[in-house]
């Protein structure tokens, strides 16, 4: 059995309806749904606040292809288009596949450009780290270490206090 942590973020139209759609996607794989968080755009501050959740699924016959299949299948299904000329623009969807574990449990690694693994900005990024605390508060990120110290390291711990728990807001789960 494989174990996949997900990264799911939306800034455009419906935000919750988009990270809706991606845990109804990945269907009964998903296993726990994080908090829903709004936080400020990421590398290209020039747009909407995201909406931005972590899921953890599990597949007996996945592997890390796979997954990254059915991320994109998921924001596909969001309307998400790729402009190649602005790499952290906007999006309706996006979802992104953080670490992967084999079936006996090690972390499985990837250098490919198209999926490398683990995802190599996991660690620094706030809005990854913290909704994935909820869901695993014991968790580590693969070659980086504790979710909990990487969130209160610099540079990460200063994007902590932009991140806003957003309770009104809800994933469900299939599981």
């Amino acid at each position: 059995m494989t174990r996949a942590v997900l990264s799911l973020g939306s800034n455009l139209d419906d935000r919750l309806a988009n990270l809706r759609t991606a845990v109804t996607r990945l269907g009964d794989a998903v296993r726990v749904v994080s908090g829903v968080y709004e936080t400020p755009p990421w590398g290209d501050t020039d747009q909407p606040t995201y909406l931005n959740a972590v899921l953890l699924a599990e597949d007996p016959s996945a592997t890390a292809r796979d997954w990254l299949d059915r991320a994109r299948d998921a924001e596909r299904s969001a309307g998400r288009l790729r402009d190649p000329r602005r790499r952290f623009g906007p999006r309706t969807l996006d979802v992104d596949v953080v670490a992967v574990w084999d079936e006996a449990g090690e972390p499985v690694l990837s250098d490919d450009p198209e999926l490398t693994l683990p995802h190599p900005r996991a660690h620094l990024r706030a809005f990854v780290l913290r909704p994935w605390i909820d869901i695993q508060p014991y968790g580590r990120l693969p070659g980086h270490g504790w979710l909990t110290d990487l969130l209160t390291a610099e540079p990460v711990a200063g994007d902590t206090l932009e991140l806003r728990a957003r309770p009104d807001l809800t994933l469900e789960s299939t599981a």
